[in-house]
């Protein structure tokens, strides 16, 4: 017998889920969060049951059930994603395509998104189609290790040891989160033990006294909490860690309070349409991203908004004939578990030999409107400081020596700022071979030349860039190089909320300029670029020019004692074309592809000698 409540919790995590995709609540990932505390409670409840009344668990029997509940949607959303992706994107996506649908074929999607640097928010990438897929993985890892540590607990010691070692994998496995969540905050979101404790904390719900005092302003205050967390959270903060105790906390002491829920509450939960939600929430979250995600690749652009809420229809369509054909047949119906281990060994070769059929149809060139082709490769390519150690990720707040040019040179420059500075190295390596300059480069990811005051978040530690900076700064002082370049991304979540953002970028600049005024005779000051709406590769790729020349210029917020450059002016007019001079602009969705760097040299050049720079 199901649940009513639990029910009700499921549709909104499945909800929550899909209007955050859907660009319609910031903090809707969640959604995932109370899924997992669901799962642990439910999945730890049926094995110790199992124990009580057998004394032991057919792991056979409990993972032939997994497999019968899971993998038919799963396997068949996967499949018909591949089919409708190979078929509507360019041959350009196709490398990355047949590599994530082998990936999520093989329940362990999680660590290879993690490897491949992989998230919903990539910047310089269209997230992957399969890539939800993450959080099953992590699900099934679970699935697959936790009925042996609670045979093996209760073997030893009952099921007080099995509360015991439950709170100590719990509380073990979110100081792990807490710590990656900092340090390695990809790994944090994707792994099976930074996500373990969400699980834990559902199953810790199965050793906790009873009690009836007070529970129902506790259910009323858990609601709170995850309403809190789904609208007040968002891409910045730091997740997991401490901001995912909130939603877990709160599910559980939903869970926990059930039979105590107010009145209001209790009908809500048993609505006929929250109901609903509840019994489609598998395949609902299983269809929402291909939904959203296939038609804007197909189009070239991000989806408007009534768009996206008729992909939210569309989506609950086909997870209620997923539910109604698949999920509810085979549930009732009786199957041996060798057969069901052939099923899903055959979907799982069926996936993989999709994958590597659409691996295998990738094209590596991109045709242009006037017929001739660009090596995608050469498109993607990166500046060559990337390769070499001399961009510095999260983690670090030092840069290395990184001079490029003729070294010892009388004439010394200076590049300093993020990746949006890094985009005009190959522009400036190709002027320092050409005049014979010394080139150095201070770059760091997400920290802008101009120092900005960022809000933290799972890609971004701002007292990190603080200690960066100011390594830079006792680094150019001791060049003294001829001329100091400082750029950098405009685009970012400031801490201050009561300034505009050019309030807050110039105040930026005014630091920086404040550390740098004695270091150098030329400070110069390059405006940032233009911020692509859609990724301009694939965009081109899909033929759709009109849509990718869309891009609009970026403002200047100047400050005086700067010398400024505006590269807007060689890159638009009224919008910012995505070709220039058969040349494809951008490498992603914001930065110059090193083509269009080096083709810029000249105009840079140009600039620079009349900021008073020489050569």
């Amino acid at each position: 017998m199901r649940i009513k409540e639990i029910q009700a919790l499921r549709a909104l995590a499945s909800l929550l889920v899909v209007i955050y995709h859907a660009k319609l609540i910031g903090g809707g990932y969640i959604g995932v969060d109370i899924f997992y505390v669901i799962s642990g409670y439910l999945i730890t409840g049926l094995l110790l049951r199992e124990l009580e009344n057998s004394r032991t668990i057919s792991f056979k029997s409990f993972y032939t059930r997994r497999i019968k509940r899971l993998l038919p949607s799963s396997f068949l959303v996967l499949i018909c994603t591949a089919v409708v992706a190979w078929l509507l994107y360019p041959a350009t996506m196709r490398h990355e395509l047949g590599k994530d649908i082998a990936a999520a074929g093989i329940y362990i999607s999680n660590y290879l998104f993690a490897v491949w640097q992989m998230d919903y928010q990539n910047l310089g990438a269209i997230p992957p189609v399969v890539i939800h897929y993450w959080s099953l993985a992590v699900e099934e890892q679970f699935y697959l290790v936790w009925p042996l540590l609670i045979f093996i607990l209760h073997k030893r010691g009952g099921g007080r040891l099995v509360g015991q070692g439950v709170a100590a994998i719990t509380v073990a496995t979110f100081i792990w989160s807490y710590v990656q969540t900092h340090t390695s905050p990809i790994w944090a979101f994707y792994s099976l033990p930074t996500r373990a404790w969400e699980l834990g904390i559902g199953a810790l719900l199965l050793f906790i006294p009873k009690f009836t005092k007070g529970k129902r302003p506790l259910a009323v205050a858990a609601m709170a909490a995850i309403a809190y967390g789904s609208v007040h959270f968002n891409d910045n903060t730091a997740f997991p860690g401490v901001a995912a105790l909130l939603p877990v906390i709160g599910t559980a002491i939903a869970i926990g309070t059930i039979g105590y829920w107010p009145e209001i509450l209790k009908r809500i939960s048993h609505l006929r349409i929250v109901q609903w939600l509840g019994e489609i929430s598998y395949p609902l979250y299983l269809w929402h991203w291909p939904v959203l995600v296939i038609p804007a690749v197909y189009l070239g652009h991000g989806l408007h908004i009534y768009q996206r809420a008729l992909c939210v229809v569309i989506t609950c369509i086909l997870a209620d004939v997923t539910h109604r054909w698949i999920e509810k047949p085979l549930r009732i119906k009786e199957l041996s578990r060798k057969r069901i281990t052939k099923v899903a060994s055959l979907a799982t070769l069926v996936s993989l030999t999709l994958s590597f059929s659409i691996y295998s149809t990738y094209a590596n060139t991109i045709r242009l409107p006037n017929g001739t082709t660009s090596a995608l490769a050469q498109v993607l390519e990166k500046p060559l400081i990337y390769g070499d150690g001399c961009h510095v990720n999260n983690g670090e707040s030092k840069s290395g020596d990184c001079t490029y040019g003729v070294r010892g040179a009388k004439v010394k420059i200076v590049l300093f700022g993020d990746s949006h500075a890094a985009q005009w190295f190959p522009a400036l390596d190709l002027l320092a071979k050409q005049y014979g300059f010394e080139l150095t480069s201070l770059t760091k990811s997400s920290c802008p030349g101009p120092a900005v005051m960022k809000v933290d978040s799972i890609h971004y530690n701002d007292s990190e860039c603080a200690s960066w900076r100011a390594n830079s700064y006792l680094r150019i002082a001791s060049i003294h190089p001829d001329a100091v370049i400082v750029s950098g991304m405009q685009q970012f979540a400031r801490t201050t909320a009561t300034a505009s953002d050019a309030r807050a970028w110039r105040a930026g600049e005014s630091i920086t300029r404040a550390h740098l005024q004695d270091s150098s005779a030329h400070l110069i000051y390059l405006i940032d670029t233009p911020h692509p709406t859609r990724d301009i590769p694939s965009c081109v790729a899909v033929g759709s020019i009109t849509a990718c020349n869309k891009t609009k210029p970026s403002p200047a917020y100047t400050i005086s004692g700067f010398y400024n450059i505006d590269p807007n002016q060689w890159l638009c007019k009224q919008n910012c074309p995505a070709i220039i001079d058969n040349l494809i602009v951008y490498r992603d969705a914001s930065h110059l592809s090193v083509a269009m760097s080096r083709h810029l040299a000249g105009k840079l050049a140009v600039a620079l000698t009349s900021s008073g720079v020489r050569f």
